[in-house]
């Protein structure tokens, strides 16, 4: 298991009426469970001293908020924690918080069950004055109920887990645009100040040349050691390689990787953005270098588009770990056979490689819109699986995201004169019923289709953020995807105030 970097604290509610002897009892379990979840979670989870008045609770809930490592809150009642006490903590809370609704013992002793065993696992009595109080404060939260060692309740746990990490990242995140959006495009744009007062992400646009600077100044050495890592890596054209034709191409897509990622570690940005547009004196439009540092972790948007490449690093710190890939996607094109509906998605040239069923070949090809040379880029078919995809959009007054359950499937034949990155899919429920509710959404063409994380991460992430979600899947109808658009129109204008 890949432990995430990333702190969970483990709080547990009690009160000071039992005794030192059942709260020395309840510390001992507490800790058991916190372990136990530690063991099943790629996160470590820090147990906290048992909790009984209204200030220890008051001052944890601060120095979560105060810690850089720690993402979430999972609070437990273990036995009955008068819900008065947690009314200034719940209020001061501002990390994610799951109320975790489980007890130390799976089965009751029946045999030997007394009062003492019923004062000291008397969860069912204590998480529900936690639950009321939550409740009435309004205190955004999720509710997992069931014993740790269920694999069912650490996976809710998990995806929570993941979706904290995730709104921790981007509310820490800087991205760097490399000119502005393609021109006269709507959907890429967005309000860049409201993103960073809703989720605490800097854009900022720095200009091609400063990046052209950084990749004119790379060495040869590091060139010849970079091309020599890629020869390793991937199928390699026989007119890229070392003494073919096209090498010298190879050589300065590698210096574009290499300055890419010099001036993105440099200025700690996670995420970036490039524009066929704007290219000012790159030589390339960069393909193989977008691929390989989204395979790294980073985040990407074509032409300009920040809100898409912010999502795909928020996805891929969630999904860290975890098997399957995510990468940067657009819807292109169709299948329309009646029975056989499938999208065809892909991109100019920026499709990352961890969603590839097979090894990459790396080529090189003409390439009709940028102005410039030939660009070195990824050639790949996406791995068949279960997936999703999710697009982030600016809807004047809010955001909202809106993500659709798919299944990758390979290509129907092959595609030699499609010299791309590209998945086929089909949509859940159906072709005609997706592209319909998509589009009534008005989500956005530029997506992240990820085979990692799922709809329980997106809607755990949503709810932290106080963001709209729209999910497709195999339940959807047109009629109620519409009026669960026009119900959240009421309730996000509401939720905002006048």
């Amino acid at each position: 298991m890949t432990r995430h970097e990333r702190e969970i604290w483990f709080l547990t509610g009690s009160q000071g009426l039992y005794g030192e002897a059942t709260l020395r009892q309840v510390a001992d379990q507490s800790r058991q469970i916190a372990e136990a979840l530690e063991e099943a979670l790629p996160f470590t989870v820090v147990w906290k001293p048992v909790l009984t008045d209204a200030e220890a609770i008051r001052r944890m809930c601060l120095e979560a908020g105060a810690s850089d490592a720690c993402v979430g809150v999972i609070a437990w009642m273990h036995t009955f924690s008068p819900a008065k006490m947690w009314i200034a903590g719940l209020d001061a809370l501002r990390t994610p918080l799951l109320h975790l609704h489980t007890q130390a013992n799976m089965e009751l002793p029946w045999d030997s069950i007394d009062m003492d065993f019923m004062n000291l696992n008397q969860a069912a009595h204590g998480d529900r004055e936690f639950g009321y109080i939550q409740a009435r404060l309004g205190v955004p939260r999720k509710t997992v109920a069931g014993h740790v060692s269920d694999p069912s309740v650490a996976a809710r746990i998990g995806a929570w887990a993941r979706a904290a990490a995730g709104r921790a990242e981007v509310g820490s995140l800087k991205l760097a645009r490399f000119g502005d959006n393609m021109r006269d495009v709507a959907v890429t744009e967005g309000d860049k100040v409201e993103a960073q007062r809703r989720f605490g992400v800097s854009v900022n646009t720095y200009g091609v040349n400063d990046l052209v600077a950084a990749v004119e100044a790379t060495s040869d050495a590091e060139v010849d050691a970079l091309t020599a890592e890629y020869e390793d890596a991937y199928k390699m054209a026989p007119e890229l390689r070392a003494g073919g034709e096209r090498h010298d191409s190879l050589r300065y897509a590698a210096r574009i990787e290499l300055g890419l990622r010099g001036f993105l570690e440099d200025g700690g940005f996670k995420a970036f953005t490039t524009n066929f547009e704007d290219l000012g004196g790159l030589r390339q439009l960069p393909g193989l270098a977008v691929q390989r540092l989204m395979a790294d972790g980073y985040g990407f948007g074509g032409e300009g588009d920040w809100k898409t490449s912010v999502l795909l690093r928020t996805l891929k710190v969630m999904s860290a770990g975890l098997p399957g890939g995510t990468s940067f996607m657009e819807d292109y094109t169709y299948h329309l056979v009646p029975g056989q509906e499938l999208i065809l998605g892909a991109h100019m040239l920026e499709v990352c490689p961890t969603i590839a069923a097979s090894t990459p070949s790396c080529e090189i090809h003409p390439l009709s819109i940028g102005g410039r040379e030939d660009p070195v880029r990824l050639v790949f078919d996406a791995q068949p699986g279960p997936a999703v995809v999710v697009g982030l959009a600016d809807m004047g007054e809010r955001f909202r995201l809106v993500a659709n359950e798919i299944d990758v499937v390979a290509p129907a034949e092959p595609l030699p004169r499609l010299p791309v990155a590209r998945a086929v899919w089909r949509p859940r429920p159906d072709l005609r019923t997706s592209a319909e509710a998509w589009l009534t959404a008005g989500a956005p063409h530029h997506t992240v289709l990820s085979a990692a994380v799922g709809t329980e991460e997106l809607a755990d992430f949503a709810d932290m953020l106080g963001v709209e979600l729209l999910v497709i899947d195999s339940e959807t109808t047109t009629r109620q995807f519409t009026k669960e658009i026009r119900w959240n129109q009421a309730y996000y204008r509401l939720a905002q105030g006048f």
